[in-house]
Formats: structure tokens, sequence, C-alpha cells
């Protein structure tokens, strides 16, 4: 992607037939699968979904960033990126090619931003799957005057006390600006699968006031950029509602959620407001209140049909199966998790929404799980907690401790104390990493089941452990 509106023009974007022909008979979801597989298996971590693929094919990038270039020569041995269809990088990057017939914009050097840093404060990031076009999408914010104070609330790297979220009056919204709010939103969601969310909450509310403010005071020359603005508005409003969900701050969280279904419903986009309404399923669940967790689940369905994603249509069905396992419907939870499974056996298709990269097998079995806990089955939801613990990723640290969690609580209850003390230390060790909220309270619930169990091999040490753990804790 170019770095300035003025070098979108100059270079146009050219399909990568190469690419598309190297990816054959594959889907976009399935070939993005094979390209996160190929960056496992070379240490590399890259956020790769259907969309970036269909990006690459369309030309709109036109150099992927250091970590793509390695993974992709992993998995085509002796080629280059030309070879691959791309072009060189210092023809993309301009490093020493300016001409001096360039605008005096495209000319201004880079703020001193170090690139990756959603908010003030954020240790350095050596996450490799930050796309490096969003550095030129952020430089191009950044340098374009009038925006400075959208950029900095946005958390493109900003000082500290910066960014009030306000934007000038009749602001023009284009390509930087809409493409800053997408990255806010991956980039909170990459930090939240690594950390939780006790310690990005408050911070994510300026950006996520910043993309509310370009979309009051904004104007764009194209429908498909306001398009785009109101459904990455909505998906941060959501990404920030699930930083106050898991961090137990509900009332927040419902008032969120509420505010990306307003934003899908006014711009016309069933896909945000299908998200909307799974997340508020969930929330719903959390709070209690059932038969809402099922309603708003089924309306969420009725979203997703206009969306060719059977497995967004799988995780509806399962925030209603979860509705009807806290009403103690077994037959209904039944049902529910059947359909699950049928849409979820379709596989990942090129229109799976990309917030839902982080649903695969491990998340299905653990929600699996949480259904039949409630419904009081312990030991089937303790296999099922188990299969997601030994399935998930060990890099995503919060949900490992998240499933390893949940299987301690299943074998607590199930009658397996000195199983569920191993699983619980385990948990322990992770939490040094991860500030979860909705971790440490499942962690404190087992804790009190073992309590009268303190004889079992293990439970004394854990409950030693965990109190200890606990005195350490701030509160969030």
């Amino acid at each position: 992607m170019a770095s300035s509106s003025q070098a979108s023009r100059a270079h146009p974007a050219h399909p990568n037939l190469v690419f598309r022909r190297l990816r054959g008979s594959r889907s976009p979801g399935e070939f993005a699968t094979a390209v996160r597989r190929a960056a496992r298996e070379i240490g590399e971590q890259v956020s790769c979904d259907a969309r970036y693929i269909g990006r690459v094919e369309a030309g709109e990038i036109r150099c992927p960033n250091y970590a793509y270039e390695r993974v992709f020569l992993h998995m085509f041995p002796g080629l280059t990126l030309t070879d691959l269809g791309f072009t060189a990088r210092e023809d993309v990057r301009g490093r020493g090619r300016r001409a001096a017939s360039d605008p005096p914009e495209a000319r201004r050097p880079a703020p001193p931003f170090p690139p990756g840093r959603l908010f003030d404060g954020d240790p350095p990031s050596n996450d490799s799957d930050i796309d490096e076009e969003s550095d030129v999408l952020r430089r191009a914010f950044m340098t374009s005057g009038s925006a400075t104070v959208a950029a900095a609330s946005l958390g493109l790297g900003f000082a500290s006390g910066s960014g009030s979220g306000s934007v000038p009056a009749q602001r023009r919204v284009g390509e930087a600006e809409v493409g800053a709010v997408e990255e806010a939103v991956r980039r909170i969601r990459l930090l939240h699968d690594r950390h939780g969310a006790d310690g990005l909450y408050r911070r994510a509310a300026q950006p996520l006031r910043a993309a509310y403010a370009l979309l009051d005071t904004g104007t764009w020359s194209r429908r498909s950029t306001a398009d785009r603005l109101h459904a990455g508005a909505g998906e941060l409003a959501i990404s920030v509602g699930w930083l106050a969900h898991d961090s137990g701050r509900f009332d927040d969280a419902r008032s969120h959620y509420a505010e990306a279904l307003a934003t899908a419903r006014v711009a016309g986009v069933p896909a945000l407001e299908a998200h909307a309404f799974c997340n508020t399923s969930f929330l719903a669940r959390d709070c209690g209140r059932y038969r809402e967790a099922v309603r708003t689940a089924q309306a969420g369905g009725r979203a997703a049909r206009q969306i060719a994603s059977p497995r967004l249509l799988s995780l509806l069905a399962l925030r209603e199966a979860g509705g009807w396992a806290g009403l103690g419907d077994r037959a209904g939870c039944e049902q529910s998790l059947a359909r699950a499974h049928r849409y979820f056996e379709q596989g990942p298709a090129p229109d799976d929404p990309e917030w839902m990269s982080f649903f695969a097998e491990p998340e299905l079995e653990a929600l699996q799980a949480q259904c039949w806990a409630a419904l009081g089955d312990f030991t089937r939801a303790a296999h099922h907690a188990r299969r997601a613990a030994a399935l998930q990723d060990h890099r995503f640290t919060r949900n490992l401790a998240l499933y390893r969690a949940e299987l301690a609580a299943d074998l607590a209850c199930a009658g397996a104390p000195d199983e569920a003390a191993a699983a619980g230390e385990q948990v322990l060790a992770l939490l040094g990493d991860v500030r979860s909220s909705r971790i440490r309270t499942m962690l404190a619930d087992t804790a009190r089941v073992l309590a009268r169990h303190r004889r079992a091999e293990g439970v004394a040490a854990f409950l030693d452990h965990h109190a200890s753990a606990t005195r350490r804790v701030s509160p969030a």
C-alpha cells in the first residue's frame, strides 16, 4: 500500500496474478490457514486471514512486511519476492528514490513514533505480524496536519496526555484514517490475546472516541470509505466492549455493544450486527440473563444469514446453546450444539469475518465445556475443557490460561481435586503475563470448592500459592 494518496494515484493497484496462481484451488481462507501454519514452522507469527490474501491478490499490498516475506519464501523455496508477483521493497517504500518533483508532504520525514505501539505506556512490541503497510498508514495519518489529534487518540504512537478524541470540523476522511481505525481494532485484539483485558481497557477508550469523532465530523467523497469507517468504528466499539466484559465491567460492556449495534443498524452492515449480537449474547449469559442470551444469539443468526460464513453461524449457535444451558434446558442446548457442529464442519470460508480468527477447535471445545458445566455435567465439561487446553496454541497466553482455568473448575466440581489443583497451578504460572478478571474469578471459585479437600494431593499447595498470588494482585 502506498504511503500517501499521491503515491496511491502514482502507483495504481494491479492484481497479483502470480500469487493467485500459487494459491491454486484453495480458497483464500484455506490458503491463509496454510500461511499461518508455515509461519509456525519457522517460529514466525502472522495474523493472516482471507481478507489479507484478497488484498495481496488485488495488488493492494505491493510488498509484504518482513515477517510475511520470510513465511512466503519458506512456503515457496527458491523463489524471490518478485517471483511471487510482488514489487521490490525499495520501490514500494521509496528509500533513496524520491523524485525531486514529489510533493513536500511525501518528502516530509516520518515522525519518531515507534511502530507497533497502540497505547502510550505499552512495552515495546516484538510482534512481527503487524503489517508494514500499517506503519505507512500511521505516518500518512500523523503527517496530515489537522488529523494529528485524531491520530494521537487512535493510539498510533502518541505522547502521554495527548488525544482528546476531537477532530476538526469537516475533516476529510480517507484511506489513512479508515486504515488507522482498522489497525487499532487489530492491535487491541492482538494485545488482548497475549495479555488479557485488565491493563488495556481504560487506554482503549481514546481510540474509540477518536473513531466516533471521525464519524461525527468527517466528510468523505466515496460511499465505500463511509461504509468502512462505520464498520471499523463499530468493530472498535465491540473490541473495547470485550475488554470491559473480560475485566468484569459488565455495564460498560453492555453500553459499548449497544453502540456497535446502533452503528451496524444505521450503516446497514449485517456482519457488524451479527458480531454485536454475538457478544451481547455472551454478556447476557455471564450476567445470568439467559433468555436474553438465547434471543440475542438468535437475532445474530438472522443477521449472519446474509453472510456466507458457516463458522459465524456455528459460533452464534454456541452462544444460543449457552443460554439454553443457563436455563437448564438440556434439549434446547443439545439441539443448538448439534447445529453448531454442523456449521463448524463446513470449514472456513472466504467471507468469514476477520474478528473470528480466534474461533477454531479449541474455542469450540471450550464453549461446549461451559454448556455442560452449566447443566451440571462436570465430567463431560472437563473432557471438553481438557481438549481445549491441549489444542490451544501456547503463544496465545490469555486463552490458554482461560481454558486451563475452566478445566480446573470442572475437575473440582467433578470430584477430582488433585487434578483440579494441578490444573490450577498451571493457571497460576501464566498469571504473570495475563491480567484478566474473568480468569482470576474462575480460579478463586475453584479455590473455594477445593478448600474442603485440602488433604487431597497437591490441593494445600495450590491453595497457598493461590492465596499468595491473590495478595500480590492489585485491584484492576
